[in-house]
């Protein structure tokens, strides 16, 4: 009988995790790529190892079932350690890790696509075009109701305008 219900409670555990959506994260030069083939915007996370609010972002907003889904259906999402050391090209430009003292730096493009009035705060979530041009910085923890929000209404600006 023990047997038969740790086999059961096994089942369900391996079915739950299965069923478990992974969100699709690319790297720059995919999203190059991809993006020639089917243009779609982009949400990009820029983050840091040490930021917890980075950290509950990854956890809670990023591991949500519907963010997952609205994200891996209409753009490509990609994360960005702003402290990456290694280069990164992306179109047609290379960025690179820039220190700004011992042990500490930032990378190019984190510094170029998160910087609001010369200044980066983390996390960092970034909407860009499917011109690859962007359309919305907003720093700071934004929970899994609020992104959904964001990318619901830019979803039907777009289609607004295509119908338009």
């Amino acid at each position: 009988m023990k047997k038969h219900i740790t086999i059961i409670i096994l089942f369900v555990c391996l079915t739950i995790q299965s069923q478990k959506k992974e969100l699709n994260v690319y790297s720059f030069e995919e999203v190059e790529i991809l993006h020639q083939q089917n243009p779609k915007p982009m949400v990009v996370f820029i983050y840091t190892d040490w930021c917890k609010f980075c950290y509950a972002m990854k956890k809670n907003t990023f591991e949500n079932k519907e963010v997952i889904e609205i994200l891996n259906k209409s753009f490509y999402f990609i994360k960005l350690n702003a402290e990456e050391k290694k280069d990164i090209t992306f179109l047609n430009k290379t960025f690179k890790y820039k220190p700004t003292g011992i042990n500490t730096g930032i990378h190019q493009l984190a510094n170029e696509l998160a910087s609001i009035k010369n200044r980066i705060s983390y996390p960092t979530t970034i909407l860009m075009n499917s011109k690859l041009e962007i359309e919305l910085q907003k720093n700071g923890y934004i929970n899994n109701k609020k992104l959904k929000s964001i990318i619901n209404k830019y979803i039907k600006s777009i289609q607004k305008k295509t119908y338009n």
